[in-house]
């Protein structure tokens, strides 16, 4: 049976979803954390590492749900769920549709989706930072905050626009997830 719902729910998130991996999010999420698969905190350390691992977002995070919830066939269901719309929509525009985009309403279709995949992501990020960085899990919750995760995020704030700043362009972000990654063995492991 959870070889089936993994496989609906990232087939559905895949089919819905606008913006790539980082659209997902949000989706993801919501469907983690109202199937009891993972917990708040857990599904933070699977953005990590899914951030960290080669390959698209979403797909590294469909595979490590469905292999944490149900192994290896888990994981293999879960990634074909959130890559078979995709595939299948690329194939239909690329062999049937191949100018869909000079038509003024798929233009204004697209035009009115971008700031939904901005407010997803933002939200997501506001969502996710008030959870990790000051414990906000609801909005009538305390706040408790992680002071070291609070100054792990200032350090890579500086240390971003003081490159930028020094460098005129940004710090390139295997350097920043390798900076954060020392930091926290640094600040949460001693």
């Amino acid at each position: 049976m959870i070889y089936f719902k993994l496989f609906l729910t990232f087939l559905e998130i895949g089919a819905v979803s606008f913006g790539g991996g980082y659209g997902m999010i949000s989706l993801i999420r919501e469907a983690v954390l109202s199937n009891h698969w993972l917990t708040e905190s857990e599904f933070i350390n699977f953005i990590a590492v899914s951030e960290s691992t080669p390959g698209p977002l979403a797909v590294n995070m469909a595979t490590f749900i469905g292999s944490s919830q149900g192994g290896v066939l888990g994981s293999l269901l879960a990634t074909l769920g959130v890559v078979l719309p995709s595939f299948v929509i690329i194939l239909l525009i690329a062999a049937v549709l191949s100018n869909l985009l000079k038509y003024a309403g798929v233009q204004a279709f697209l035009s009115g989706v971008r700031p939904c995949v901005v407010a997803l992501i933002l939200a997501t990020a506001l969502t996710m930072g008030l959870s990790t960085l000051f414990g906000f899990t609801t909005i009538r919750s305390a706040p408790e905050i992680d002071l070291r995760g609070v100054v792990i995020l200032l350090l890579l704030i500086i240390l971003h626009f003081g490159y930028k700043h020094f460098k005129k362009k940004a710090p390139s972000p295997i350097l920043m997830i390798v900076l954060s990654a020392g930091l926290g063995i640094l600040f949460y492991a001693f």
